[in-house]
């Protein structure tokens, strides 16, 4: 079989077809995730915490001199991403959780 016949099979699969959704939609969910975490969840909790912003949070090891820029440890990035993480593992979940019960539900009628 020669190569171009077996990637035209692999493609035209369902499973490549569904992974190659799922990935586009994924992308998609990432940045509604990301403009949630930045331009909603953040900028009420820095006001919160005393008008915070998050993305400024750093701590500064050396000072930019010149041209070279400032070495710094930017954990008020990490903490947006670390929330960012915590909102897809919740959406997630609950997808998942709500496929889990459509399923359980499914065979239990099946079975009746």
């Amino acid at each position: 079989m020669s190569i171009a016949k077996e990637f035209k099979e692999f493609a035209v699969k369902g499973n490549a077809v569904e992974m190659a959704v799922g990935i586009v939609i994924g992308a998609a969910f990432g940045g509604v995730v990301n403009s949630l975490v930045n331009d909603i969840v953040m900028p009420p909790l820095g006001y919160v915490i005393g008008g915070v912003d998050f993305a400024n949070l750093q701590i500064v090891i050396k000072e930019a001199v010149d041209t070279a820029p400032a070495v710094s440890i930017k954990y008020g990035l990490f903490i947006n991403k670390l929330i960012n993480f915590i909102v897809v593992a919740i959406c997630m979940f609950s997808v998942i959780k709500g496929m889990n019960h459509l399923t359980k539900n499914q065979a239990e009628t099946v079975k009746k």
